[in-house]
């Protein structure tokens, strides 16, 4: 059968990818391994609840009619109403170090004050920090790598403030260990505090039916439980289709969202002229309901990003997990929210999929219990005086990630080498999604929207 395009993965960006191509009339087919779609932020069901996986947050938060951003952009180009989103934004976060905290939320001038008020002698420098990111075009698909931690050092003297600021930019998106390019930082720094959190009312559920819904709408084909096996490339060296365990699917553009290593791996003359770097960042995650929500005069931040630690170490974990940082999240703590009912609270680990990988069976229970244990005396050690009994919990871990998602080692942000204009050594075909270099839901949604315009709209496909 042939197609215009074919896109590989019903993630974020590979929807995203096939709703602007559909919207043009192309006649386009997206193929998903897995019976739902969403890659990795998708959602579950245990013990008659539904849960989210992956998804926190949703950065770059904008008002309704707020115009140049990241999220209009989206909206624009997928023409999803922005009420349809129905976004509830987040109270504040904070950056919790032993000796330092410092609280950020959708307005940026609270993080200004933060930094003014605990490191006084750093805010003109801070100030110049926030200037060179303004001006930095982190969309030219032509910039040279950089480390952020060099360019951080050149610009701020105190290395603690440095950590703080580095650690949820880190944490939520580098695949890099200890220090990630500057552009991603920058695509970070404007993501999370320039504009801050949002969470949809619904939670990643309601992203994923508005973008099944688009695409849809527009005309497009999605075919779950179809696994490509390989990309066929012909002898000019032209991606011309794709085979699956059931048939061959032909087209002259295939947009693959895969991750970089694993689109290698399904394309044989590929693996000859590449070999990205598969990441080492995976994680594992706790997740508790209690019987009542924590209540706000005990906690009212959104997110915590914790460290024990004057250094932020951002690392594959030396044994099965990192007890001493976190990302602790309280879905409930999105403003606009019903205070009635159970509460949840979610806890993230650093981890070492090699650690996991070859655990028997009762040795991986044991060890999630140790996880579950160790994320919920946090929980208890951050919320003292919280008396809610908790009635479910369930652990996830890098072996559960790689299951469901595929993606080599249970890695969250894919390769360490991106191909930031989408592009391989084979002509035709094409990375979208998180290793061609944006970040976030949002990021991974403009992802596909980029490629399909660049490659599927724009130009057509190479020759």
């Amino acid at each position: 059968m042939n197609y215009d395009a074919i896109v590989i993965g019903a993630g974020m960006s590979g929807l995203a990818a096939g709703i602007r191509l559909a919207m043009f009339d192309k006649k386009v087919v997206v193929l998903e391994k897995h019976s739902i779609p969403g890659g990795l932020n998708s959602y579950y069901r245990r013990s008659h609840r539904q849960f989210d996986v992956g998804l926190h947050a949703l950065t770059n938060f904008i008002k309704k009619g707020d115009k140049g951003k990241p999220f209009s952009k989206l909206i624009k180009q997928l023409r999803i109403p922005y009420d349809d989103f129905k976004l509830m934004p987040q109270t504040y976060s904070k950056i919790q170090f032993p000796d330092c905290t410092l609280k950020f939320s959708n307005e940026f001038e609270l993080l200004i004050s933060e930094v003014s008020e605990k490191f006084p002698n750093q805010i003109d420098q801070f100030n110049k920090l926030v200037e060179e990111v303004k001006n930095f075009n982190e969309l030219d698909l032509n910039q040279a790598y950089a480390s952020s931690r060099d360019v951080l050092k050149k610009i701020l003297s105190d290395e603690i403030l440095i950590e703080m600021i580095l650690c949820p930019l880190l944490i939520y998106g580098s695949a890099w260990e200890n220090d990630m390019d500057f552009a991603q930082f920058v695509i970070m720094f404007k993501s999370l505090y320039f504009e801050g959190f949002s969470r949809p009312e619904g939670g990643v559920r309601t992203i994923i039916s508005l973008l099944m819904k688009k695409f849809e709408e527009a005309g497009g084909e999605i075919r779950f439980r179809t696994a490509v096996t390989e990309v066929i490339v012909n002898e000019k060296n032209e991606a011309i289709g794709v085979k699956t365990e059931k048939e061959e699917l032909r087209s002259g553009i295939i947009l693959s969202s895969a991750g970089y290593p694993e689109t290698v791996r399904m394309t044989p003359k590929l693996s000859m002229m590449a070999s990205p770097r598969v990441g080492a960042m995976t994680f594992l995650e706790s997740i508790f309901v209690f019987e009542k929500k924590i209540p706000l005069d005990q906690n009212d931040s959104t997110i915590i990003f914790y460290n024990d630690s004057k250094r932020y170490s951002y690392q594959r974990a030396e044994n099965f997990f990192d007890p001493n940082s976190a990302v602790i999240c309280y879905p409930d703590n999105y403003e606009s929210l019903n205070r009635e009912g159970e509460g949840i609270v979610r806890v993230t680990f650093m981890a070492n999929y090699d650690q996991w990988k070859n655990l028997s069976k009762e040795s991986y229970l044991t060890m999630k219990e140790k996880v579950g244990e160790s994320a919920f005396k946090l929980v208890q050690n951050l919320n003292p005086n919280f008396d809610g009994q908790m009635v479910f919990k369930d652990v996830f871990s890098p072996t559960t990630i790689e299951r469901y998602t595929w993606h080599l080692n249970g890695t969250v942000y894919g390769s360490i080498d991106k191909t930031r204009d989408g592009r391989t050594p084979v002509k035709n075909l094409f990375i979208i999604g998180t290793d061609q270099g944006f970040l976030g839901i949002v990021g991974s949604i403009l992802s596909g929207i980029s490629m399909a315009n660049l490659h599927g709209l724009m130009n057509g496909a190479e020759t």
